[in-house]
């Protein structure tokens, strides 16, 4: 789901910043390109170079640098971004996205981006359960952002309770789950056949043909990307499907008919690309002759 997907991470001045380095190299392992943007307090919990180590890329943490003139710019990098995440969202970065307030370049980027935007709280009991702090969230939500709720348990102070950044592996999985929600094809069951089948002749010789099975792979590749359960029957081929992609190797045109058969009551589409053998032989010698 998040192969080739551009994401930028906000992350805000929370002791929850440390785990934004497991979030970033989780991201970067799904194929997600990352771009890390830092506040200024942020900074004192976790260093850009960790992060820029983790993400491939570098960090940003202002409008622009003094020593350089090199400039952020905010609107690009907001254009850039498929999915906006920021964790940990700290109760002061809400507050400012809530009512527009842009003194920093990550609410700058999130003024100027038009992709979904997700956040993560990160943030001590009683400021969680403070009022401005859920009117604030209840506003972002308005606005159509969306909340990945904070855990309980131990927090920074000692107390116990609610305010607990979710891990990053939930964070991820969650991300994941909204994309899935936009795809076209999600949850459809998909049966796409590819490459050639072999007709033996005997135990050496076989009726062939040169498909490489290119098309069908591409096929359910695309597929897959727009959400939906892809079974692919293949012949000999050398081709590589996504790891996520239920793959079934056959050989002759026998087996991938009963491939098909198995499968076909269970698809909702069925797409059949192979290149299957022309001839088969009515008897196959044991040996050859």
């Amino acid at each position: 789901m998040l192969n080739n997907k551009n994401i930028i991470l906000g992350v805000c001045g929370s002791i929850a910043a440390y785990k934004s380095a497991l979030v970033v190299r989780l991201l970067v392992k799904a194929g997600a390109n990352v771009k890390v943007i830092l506040t200024a307090d942020a900074s004192n919990f976790i260093t850009p170079l960790t992060l820029a180590t983790l993400s491939k890329n570098p960090v940003y943490t202002h409008y622009f640098e003094a020593e350089t003139g090199v400039w952020s710019n905010h609107v690009e990098l907001g254009l850039w971004a498929d999915y906006m995440l920021i964790a940990p969202a700290s109760a002061n970065t809400l507050g400012k996205m809530a009512n527009g307030l842009c003194d920093n370049l990550l609410t700058a980027v999130y003024l100027s981006s038009k992709c979904p935007v997700l956040f993560a709280p990160a943030m001590d009991l009683d400021m969680w359960k403070h009022e401005s702090t859920q009117e604030n969230i209840a506003k972002l939500q308005s606005f159509g952002n969306v909340m990945i709720a904070p855990g309980s348990g131990e927090l920074a102070s000692g107390l116990h309770g609610d305010g607990r950044m979710a891990e990053p592996e939930e964070i991820v999985s969650f991300l994941e789950g909204e994309i899935k929600k936009g795809l076209p094809l999600l949850d459809k069951n998909i049966m796409v056949t590819a490459g050639p089948t072999y007709e033996a002749i005997d135990p050496v010789r076989f009726i062939g043909n040169h498909s490489s099975g290119k098309m069908g792979f591409a096929l359910a590749d695309e597929l897959h990307k727009l959400g939906a359960n892809v079974t692919l029957i293949a012949g000999p081929t050398a081709q590589k499907a996504n790891s996520t992609i239920k793959r079934i190797d056959v050989v002759s045109a026998q087996q991938m008919l009963d491939a098909c058969l198995l499968h076909f009551e269970e698809s909702d589409v069925t797409i059949m690309s192979a290149a299957v053998a022309d001839y088969t032989p009515v008897d196959v010698a044991q040996q050859k002759n």
